[in-house]
């Protein structure tokens, strides 16, 4: 039987949601909800057949419905997501999961004692491009790991609830730990507000992982090109992956500094030389990261396995952006991740 799914905001990202779900031979599209009538029907535009209501009631009260998808302002995330979890609905939230360390422990907590499913929008673990990356740097083609450092800006999407950070940085910090399979130790953040007082519009953030791993990533929503790139650098290999160029998402360069030890008993220290082979270029699945992300949810509802960015995930998420926050107010002092 397909598993009964409503999407809550219908906004920005909701008919990506709704389009996905509608795709899903396992799930069954039975609600959409948003406040704003004039959103519904650009929805019932698009969508023809498609139930809408402006009552988020109906959807909780709905005993038919098995799962809610969460789509609304992030500041909402953390109260739609607990009312739908009493009601005794599986849950997708968008990212971030909460705004706060308590209220994303809470959600966790909450899904656990009720025995349904949290999960959060981390989409990019669903991309081929870095679960590809994932594998080279698992199976030790790139060597040790020496840094990694990322850039996700645009101009535009401006948010009045979150800053920069919390609204790109979701993105980046999750790949990061699902990457290099560790939470990082700490993190210093640094920003400007431009355009809102209190709000900002650029952060860049340093993270330290295990290992000695460095990591850099810069979030802005105030740049004149959209630019989603993230390069690893390696002992043996290096890549780049870059969201935005659809031919050629993921490369492999056969690139690195090799130290040379001179013979036993000759006199000198350790040379350096650079070593440059050839660029790869893998064939990677085409499939829509937001569809594989939808159909894991559905998945695990129907078989009790979590999936990939369960709650757990989001959490991890929450505490690196709580403690970059708490950075950026203490102007990049460095800050311990618990």
């Amino acid at each position: 039987m397909p598993v009964n799914v409503a999407v809550l905001g219908c906004g920005y990202w909701g008919p990506n949601l709704i389009r996905n779900f509608l795709k899903l031979p396992r799930a069954r599209l039975a609600l959409c909800c948003d406040l704003n009538p004039a959103t519904l029907e650009k929805v019932r535009r698009q969508y023809p057949g498609v139930e809408t209501t402006t009552d988020p009631g109906q959807v909780l009260a709905n005993p038919a419905i098995e799962a809610v998808a969460i789509a609304t302002p992030a500041r909402t995330h953390f109260e739609v997501a607990r009312e739908c979890l009493l009601a005794g609905k599986h849950v997708l939230v968008e990212k971030p999961l909460a705004l706060n360390v308590s209220h994303a422990e809470e959600l966790v907590c909450l899904a656990r004692e009720r025995g349904r499913v949290l999960m959060v929008g981390h989409t990019f673990e669903y991309n081929a491009a870095v679960r590809r990356l994932k594998r080279y740097i698992d199976e030790g083609d790139l060597g040790r790991v020496y840094y990694v450092y990322s850039t996700r800006v645009n101009l535009g999407q401006v948010r009045d609830d979150v800053n920069a950070m919390w609204n790109l940085g979701p993105h980046d910090f999750s790949i990061l730990i699902y990457l290099l399979g560790a939470m990082p130790l700490r993190v210093s953040a640094r920003g400007s507000s431009f355009l809102q007082a209190g709000i900002e519009d650029v952060v860049f953030v340093d993270l330290e992982f295990p290992d000695g791993v460095m990591a850099h990533v810069h979030l802005s929503w105030l740049d004149p090109s959209k630019v989603r790139r993230m390069t690893v650098v390696g002992e043996e290999k290096m890549v780049v992956y870059d969201d935005v160029d659809n031919e050629a998402p993921l490369k492999l360069y056969d690139k690195a500094i090799t130290r040379l030890v001179p013979p036993d008993g000759a006199f000198g220290e350790f040379h350096l030389r650079l070593r440059a082979g050839d660029i790869l270029i893998p064939r990677l699945e085409l499939r829509e990261p937001l569809e594989t992300e939808c159909a894991d949810f559905v998945e695990s509802i129907a078989s009790g396995t979590p999936p990939q960015t369960d709650g757990e995930n989001g959490l991890r998420v929450v505490k690196v952006l709580a403690a970059a926050q708490a950075s950026l107010h203490a102007q990049g002092a460095w800050q311990a991740i618990e």
